[in-house]
This record gives C-alpha cells, sequence and structure tokens, in this order.
C-alpha cells in the first residue's frame, strides 16, 4: 500500500546532510496498515493519555462517565416516561432509555472528540511523523474506557428491574464495534474538515442534537410508520441502539435487515472517510 517513504536526498544548505526529507503518498488509498502496526504504541498511549487528561483535576474522576448518561436518563425518564407516557416495549421506561444512551453517548463523545483530534494536536501533527490517522483513532479508543464504566451501571439496573441476563449480551461487542467504526468514520470526515474549516466545532454540537433525535435512544422504532422506519435505517446508530436493546433487554426484534442497512452505510462512511483523510493528510502540517 502507499505510504510516506522517507528517503534521502540533497538538502538545502541550511539542513544537515544527513537529514531524512519524508515525502507524502500520491494516489488515493485507504488505509496503511504497516505504518499504523509500527505506531500501535503510540496509539495506545495516546489514547490512555486522553483519559488522563480528561479527567485530570476533577473531583469525582472518571464517574463523570457514569454521571452524564445517568443524568440523561433521569430526565428524559421524568419528561418522556412519565408525562408523555412514551412507549418502552414492555421494559421499564429507565432502563429502556439508558440502554438506548449507553452506545448513543459513546459514539457522539468519540466522534465529538475525534472531530478535533487533529486541531487539538497540532504541534505533533506540524512536527513529528506518525501515521495522522493514529490521532482520531487514539480519541475514539479512549472514550471505550468511559463505555465499559458507565455499562456497570446498566448490570446494576438490569439487577434492580430484575432483567434476567441472557445469551444475547455476547452480541454486544458486536453492535459497539459497529459504533466504533461508524464514530471513526464520521470522525475522520469532520477532523480532516476541520482542519482547514474550523466552522466544524460550532456545527457539530448542533447536528449531534439532531442526529439523536434521528436515533430511537428515546423511543422505540416500531413507533414509526413502516416507510420511516426504512429511512431510520439509513442512520447507522439505528442498528446500534435498537441491537443493543435486543442483547440487554431483549426487546425487538434480533438482527435483520434495518441493521444490515446501518451495517452498509457504517462502512460506507468509514471507506470513504479513511479516503478523504488520506487524501487531505500531506496538507495537514502546513495548516494546522
Amino acid at each position: 500500500m502507499p505510504r510516506f517513504r522517507a528517503e534521502r536526498r540533497d538538502c538545502p544548505a541550511e539542513l544537515s546532510p544527513e537529514a531524512t526529507i519524508i515525502t507524502p503518498p500520491s494516489g488515493w488509498h485507504i488505509l496503511d496498515v504497516g505504518a499504523l502496526w509500527q505506531h500501535r504504541e503510540l496509539l495506545l498511549k495516546l489514547a490512555w493519555r486522553d483519559v488522563k487528561v480528561r479527567y485530570k483535576q476533577t473531583i469525582v474522576g472518571a464517574a463523570w462517565a457514569i454521571i452524564q448518561p445517568f443524568v440523561t436518563m433521569v430526565v428524559f425518564s421524568v419528561f418522556f416516561g412519565r408525562f408523555a407516557n412514551m412507549p418502552s416495549e414492555g421494559v421499564p421506561y429507565p432502563i429502556f432509555s439508558y440502554a438506548g444512551l449507553l452506545p448513543w453517548t459513546f459514539f457522539s463523545e468519540a466522534m465529538k472528540r475525534a472531530s478535533d483530534s487533529l486541531v487539538g494536536n497540532a504541534s505533533l501533527v506540524s512536527k513529528v511523523y506518525f501515521p495522522r490517522v493514529v490521532l482520531p483513532m487514539a480519541s475514539v479508543l479512549s472514550r471505550l474506557v468511559d463505555f465499559a464504566v458507565a455499562f456497570t451501571v446498566l448490570l446494576a439496573m438490569m439487577a434492580y428491574f430484575h432483567v434476567p441476563i441472557t445469551w444475547r449480551i455476547l452480541w454486544v461487542p458486536v453492535f459497539i464495534a459497529l459504533a466504533f467504526l461508524g464514530a471513526l468514520g464520521t470522525g475522520l470526515w469532520l477532523s480532516a474538515i476541520n482542519v482547514r474549516f474550523r466552522d466544524i466545532k460550532y456545527a457539530l454540537p448542533f447536528i449531534i442534537q439532531l442526529w439523536m433525535f434521528a436515533t430511537p435512544v428515546i423511543y422505540p422504532v416500531t413507533l414509526l410508520p413502516e416507510r420511516w422506519q426504512i429511512l431510520l435505517s439509513l442512520n447507522p446508530m439505528t442498528g446500534v441502539v435498537n441491537g443493543c436493546r435486543w442483547a440487554i433487554l431483549g426487546t425487538g426484534a434480533p438482527p435483520t435487515g434495518m441493521f444490515w442497512v446501518s451495517v452498509g452505510v457504517t462502512v460506507l462512511v468509514l471507506v470513504t472517510g479513511l479516503l478523504v483523510f488520506h487524501k487531505m493528510e500531506r496538507t495537514f502540517a502546513d495548516v494546522v
């Protein structure tokens, strides 16, 4: 696969004769797996750094990973569950909403963090060579820690509401992997564009808010007419949220046509995100 090439050239007088010139790849390509594997330790260290920096000098520390989805669940339960009588497919609305909020919070926060990964690490991008895709990938990877912490609350809620744990829970990593790929693909698009147009950080909160209402987080997908369900399946998070509820709570149907449409859209977003990211990668150090 094409990759950045390190080669010896005749250097200007102000540079050392032993200087190495790194030239960018030409054309379109998806991912240099070899270079990514060589920098795997950097990927893990950057992900762990994001986790430590996020909770540095905070009073409650990693508990923020629990507080955000839990408080949102309480608000949704009061306004949508109690006042609006939103259907919840036969399970208590608090655990219905929390089971949808967990993958959605992971996806939205990972996408938000990934979109700012290049600009937020401008000194690294402009001074040190490494595959730039490591930055958005590390940002998404670090959010898995938050998801794991918040998932413990879901297990406690299942015990409280007497929801049994079945073999279907083994499907949860599959759906979270899909959310991971969706957040990475979207984050690659946004991070590359954000280097040139800093409007992204102002528009993204609004986009995420609209996107959440287009995802069956606070309502079951069966509440919508069939024609709208088909349109909703184009949202990659629809399959993730429905799948997580099926795996955890036993509600809804197992992964079917709607899920595979979401998988197809996720793959499309990821592949195009990688293509656009690597096409623009050669200009990151000059623009950021």
